[in-house]
């Protein structure tokens, strides 16, 4: 089995209303303005595209932050680049990240949730999260870990009634390797120095992989992609953000063991 795992594009712009300079949108904006536009370059998204077509991976991955702020503009800038793996065979699964559940604001949910049901080709919804999905010969756990938190911080959250749907499912003989796909890295070593960019109520989950109950987390959410894995390669990877590194992840599994390379754009 071979997974091609990407995350982080971060489309941006401006305002997209004057709401925008009320809630917290007016940060993520004057960020795209002034730093995330001059980092990351989405030809890296397309070019990233254009390999999962050309080398047809078993599965391909994106664990969030298609946008910088959630807006509908954001979401249809990556929408035709996106629109060619969606419309391809190659199984696809995109988990949001809390940059696309940015606000409240009813457009901006709304944005998020048909874009995840249209990149699943209409196969679960926003609302159908945490779910388990079979592909390829291993078991897909997808987990929704991203809420709008306060203007400062970019918080994300295992709800307890998800962690528990994790577990129950963990309780059943694998079939396969079990594999979790969620924005936020569950291991976090700096949970003080990161407490502005933390993931809270994952410890449950936590549990589950030092049992290897699930053999591997693919995350994003961290910009700089690394890997936190055992000699088998099981534990956690992060692929970082594609356009501002303009690189991801290609992961083989066989003979029971993870090995991962790195694909550069």
């Amino acid at each position: 089995m071979r997974i091609v795992h990407f995350s982080d594009p971060h489309a941006g712009g401006g305002a997209e209303d004057w709401m925008a300079y009320v809630d917290k949108r007016w940060v993520g904006v004057f960020n795209y303005k002034f730093r995330r536009q001059f980092r990351h370059d989405m030809t890296k998204l397309q070019r990233a595209v254009e390999y999962i077509l050309d080398t047809r991976p078993d599965v391909a991955v994106c664990t969030g932050d298609l946008t910088s702020t959630g807006q509908p503009g954001e979401f249809e800038q990556v929408r035709p680049i996106l629109k060619m793996l969606r419309d391809s065979s190659i199984p696809f699964f995109y988990l949001p990240g809390n940059h696309d559940c940015y606000v409240r604001r009813p457009k901006c949910v709304a944005a998020v949730r048909g874009m995840t049901e249209y990149l699943s080709r209409g196969d679960y919804k926003f609302t159908d999260l945490p779910l388990v999905r079979h592909c390829a010969g291993a078991e897909f756990l997808l987990l929704n870990c991203s809420r709008p938190s306060n203007l400062l911080c970019s918080w994300g959250f295992v709800d307890r009634r998800d962690a528990e749907f994790i577990r129950r499912r963990c309780l059943l003989p694998k079939e396969g390797p079990r594999i979790l796909l969620s924005h936020y890295p569950m291991i976090e070593h700096h949970p003080i120095l990161r407490m502005r960019h933390r993931l809270f109520g994952q410890e449950p989950i936590l549990e589950l992989m030092r049992e290897k109950a699930i053999d591997l987390s693919l995350c994003g959410h961290v910009h700089k992609p690394y890997l936190e894995v055992d000699e088998s390669g099981r534990g956690e990877c992060c692929a970082g953000s594609v356009t501002r590194n303009g690189t991801m992840v290609e992961i083989d599994y066989s003979a029971d063991r993870f090995t991962f390379r790195t694909v550069t754009l």
